[in-house]
């Protein structure tokens, strides 16, 4: 009985290494540099240093992969004419799918679309006695895209990526010609469950 007890977990062990080979997950995050577009006497200005928090999944084929991911994503910038500084936040729900090649076991390179929500977001003037709620677009989702490449070491999962905009979900706001559509540097970390 006790062999038979043995045989059952090592049998078991062995089936989930299998499948943590094929599908893993876990949690995700990071940060990222993007700015806003604007047009007709406004200039951009400073960056804004955003962040993400979520979740990925990967299912590993021999040579490519396909990752999802789920995040919630702050991000913004800054833009000027020529009497008033403002500041832009946006909160989204960004859902990437990669779809990537695999280089070694440590290398990936990845591209792949970008839906993004839009949830809420705010603009503020420079004397901070000024803010504005964004509505979200009537459009549900805006679309983009991401590239880039990733490291996988140990559990650890490196992604460097760009993320450039598609589609517009904002084309005036407060009477500002803009581009809600954001240029970022995505840097993300993240941990392999299984």
């Amino acid at each position: 009985m006790k062999k038979l007890v043995m045989f059952i977990a090592f049998a078991t062990f062995v089936s989930l290494q299998g499948q943590a080979q094929i599908f893993t997950m876990g949690p995700k995050f990071g940060v990222s540099q993007g700015d806003v577009k604007v047009f007709e006497g406004f200039r951009g200005e400073d960056s804004k240093i955003g962040y993400h928090v979520g979740a990925f999944a990967r299912i590993n084929l021999p040579v490519v992969f396909i990752q999802p991911e789920v995040l919630y994503t702050n991000t913004g910038g800054s833009f000027s004419d020529n009497t008033f500084n403002y500041n832009v936040e946006f909160n989204r729900l960004d859902v990437p799918m990669m779809v990537g090649l695999k280089l070694g076991s440590v290398l990936r390179l990845q591209a792949g679309p970008v839906a993004t929500y839009l949830l809420n977001g705010k603009m503020s003037s420079n004397d901070g006695g000024t803010t504005s709620r964004l509505i979200p677009p009537k459009e549900e989702f805006t679309f983009g895209y991401q590239a880039g490449i990733g490291l996988d070491i140990g559990n650890l999962v490196l992604d460097f990526k760009y993320e450039g905009g598609m589609t517009n979900a904002i084309n005036s706001y407060a009477a500002v010609p803009t581009d809600q559509r954001q240029n970022q540097l995505i840097l993300s970390m993240g941990f392999r469950l299984f």
